[in-house]
């Protein structure tokens, strides 16, 4: 994407900007701290970068962080990996998202707005989620959890799950979670790495207006877990309590105000696993300081919500974006749940509990936004969507077909609307780049790098590059980036991870341009880029215009090196029911590519397939698809129980015989 095409697709109004909270804040940083009163976003996030220490010292006086203990000072060692945080200084994450219930005006407004399948709202007030965080936590405290103890569950997106981890965190406990269709295998793949003390389960969820039942499940979980000391029955289906198991009812009954525990500023507050494709998932540890500072500036200055919000993200507990999700609570803004599926019963089942709930801030999917625009929903018309301020996707880059169709659909109904691609990562379970409330939005483009974070674009040599594919680079530390990984002691693995490329500075493993005017285009994993006669380009690019031709429901793209130094680079189609691929399509799938990207791009074959495979977070699985390719057997090629449908992959690794 180069910068000669300055036309934006939006630009915030002049009442937008003075209101937002980042405005506020920089004039507030300028007076108390130095930033500079002008200059606009690139002004305030060139001093926020320059300027580390001073930026995270006014984000915790900005939004009042409170320290049990004071820090020392802000960063004790800021090298990478192993960068120090806030010494000296303890607090606690919970009581900071439970704080606006502190509030007797809050008190009886809702915290959490929960909605299943029927798309009807229940909420739960403040003054409710306090008195049952509390009543947890203090029976957690009875059954011996003790701070660094882990506290897992295995639950869908509802209120409990928020309730527990609270309550996790608020005894200084680690939290963890698995969304309850992710099977026992995946299930342990993760929790057996951490060795749980305490299960939170439900007997089975509601998906697609079935119910699916888990209880074989959990039974085979309390059997692989020997490390668990109780398991809390959460029947979301009816069922009673299985043997031995305690009942969520009777833990969350007392009238109990909230206890604390004042732990270490990089005190571990949840572990948060990797894909895993192609092994065991990293077990990622962030803290509960890193996460609560990280967390204040994305939602109250880049998200900018405050206590009039509503906050909906489309998510499960098996993903980064829902501990994003409920650090909205953080900022005093009732969060938005939602349990099931994304389109049920009907494609524009988002939209719908966006309407019914309220939402100023709606979060999904770019994959969602594009299968809206195929299915013609058009979500201003046919809802009331007024209160809706940003609409923000991430999982995957929102192609500029995606920005265009938002942008026309609610331009037609209700007036512009703020539209931010985000990028960040389950590493971090935050953003390196994304919403910006004060600056424009460029089609198929990531408004800014976020406050604090030194992002850049390098080559192979580490240098820096502007409108020109690069490495996703950040060359100073994050309070978000992991303290450690689970069960790597001298930590090499989480160094092999990030900072075995360029020594001391976070490769992140995407491919990325920043443009002259400082906006960014993430254009794919660096792992599975194809690389044609030298010329790179990422697999995102290659769906993006792929997926533009109606016959194709979606796509997947692989670049494989042979030993004879050739390289084959199929694209594997799974089409839209009633297509078929015939020599027209082909031909129009390749002219397509030719003439919108690249003639080296053009794929060697296309190749339909029943599906294409996905990690259980929705990611299109690229590497371990290489791998079978290239010949390497299924068991050594992938971890079974990162895949969605592993009967999938079968296919492939026949191919990858017979190209062999």
């Amino acid at each position: 994407m180069s910068s000669s095409n300055p036309s934006p697709l939006w630009q915030p109004d002049p009442q937008r900007i003075a209101g937002a909270r980042i405005t506020r804040f920089q004039a507030w940083a300028a007076e108390h701290h130095g930033a500079p009163a002008t200059g606009g976003y690139e002004a305030l996030h060139r001093w926020s970068v320059d300027e580390l220490d001073t930026f995270w010292k006014a984000v915790t006086e900005w939004f009042d962080v409170r320290f049990s203990t004071p820090y020392a000072r802000v960063l004790g060692d800021r090298a990478m990996p192993g960068a120090e945080w806030f010494p000296g200084a303890t607090l606690n994450y919970a009581e900071h998202a439970l704080r606006a219930g502190e509030d007797p005006a809050r008190a009886d407004t809702p915290a959490v707005l929960h909605a299943d399948e029927s798309h009807e709202p229940t909420p739960v007030t403040w003054a409710e989620l306090r008195r049952q965080v509390g009543s947890l936590a203090a029976e957690l405290r009875t059954l011996g959890v003790r701070p660094g103890d882990r506290v897992s569950g295995y639950l869908p997106n509802v209120p409990e799950a928020v309730v527990a981890f609270l309550a996790a965190a608020s005894v200084g406990a680690v939290w963890t979670s698995c969304a309850p269709d992710f099977g026992a295998r995946s299930v342990l793949d993760r929790f057996q790495q951490v060795e749980p003390v305490v299960l939170f389960t439900v007997d089975g969820y509601r998906y697609g207006g079935k119910e699916h039942d888990r209880r074989d499940t959990v039974a085979e979980l309390r059997r692989e877990l020997p490390t668990l000391r109780a398991v809390v029955h959460i029947p979301l289906l009816g069922t009673p309590a299985p043997e031995g198991a305690l009942e969520w009812s009777a833990l969350t009954a007392a009238d109990t105000a909230p206890v604390f525990e004042a732990v270490p500023f990089d005190h571990p507050l949840w572990v948060l696993y990797s894909s895993g494709t192609t092994g065991l998932p990293k077990a990622i540890v962030q803290s509960q300081g890193g996460i609560l500072v990280e967390h204040l500036k994305q939602a109250g200055l880049h998200c900018d919500l405050g206590p009039d919000d509503r906050f909906f993200w489309y998510t499960s507990t098996g993903w980064m974006m829902w501990n994003f999700l409920v650090s909205g609570l953080l900022t005093g803004t009732t969060i938005v749940l939602y349990d099931g599926s994304p389109g049920y019963p009907d494609t524009a089942a988002q939209w719908r509990v966006a309407e019914r709930t309220g939402a100023t801030y709606f979060g999904t999917s770019a994959a969602y936004v594009m299968a809206c625009r195929k299915a013609e929903v058009h979500p201003a018309r046919d809802f009331d969507l007024s209160r809706v301020q940003c609409v923000a996707t991430t999982g995957s880059p929102l192609p500029p077909d995606g920005f265009r169709w938002l942008h026309d659909e609610f331009a037609d109904a209700s007036g512009e609307m703020w539209i931010a691609s985000v990028s960040g990562g389950t590493d971090v379970c935050s953003c390196f780049a994304g919403a910006v409330p004060t600056l424009p939005v460029h089609i198929g483009e990531l408004q800014a790098p976020c406050l604090g974070t030194d992002l850049q674009s390098w080559d192979p040599q580490g240098k820096p590059l502007i409108d020109d594919v690069g490495e996703l680079v950040v060359t100073n530390p994050m309070p978000s980036m992991p303290i450690r990984f689970w069960n790597d002691p001298d930590g090499s693995r989480y160094h092999d991870s990030y900072f075995d490329t360029y020594p001391g500075v976070w490769r992140h493993g995407d491919w990325i341009t920043v443009t002259a005017r400082g906006s960014v285009v993430i254009h794919g994993r660096s792992d599975s880029t194809l690389n044609r006669q030298g010329v790179r380009m990422g697999s995102a690019d290659i769906y993006e215009a792929v997926e533009r031709l109606p016959e194709i429901r979606e796509s997947l793209v692989i670049g494989v090196e042979r030993p004879d130094g050739g390289y084959w680079m199929p694209l594997f189609i799974h089409l839209a029911p009633g297509a078929e691929l015939d020599d027209a399509l082909r031909d129009r799938i390749k002219r397509t590519i030719r003439e919108q990207l690249s003639p080296r791009h053009v794929p060697d074959e296309v190749i339909e397939v029943p599906a294409v495979p996905h990690t259980l977070t929705g990611k299109r699985i690229e590497v371990p698809v290489k791998r079978l390719l290239q010949g390497t057997p299924l068991d050594k090629a992938v971890n079974a129980g990162s895949v969605d449908n592993i009967e999938l992959l079968h296919f492939y690794e026949r191919l990858g015989r017979e190209r062999a």
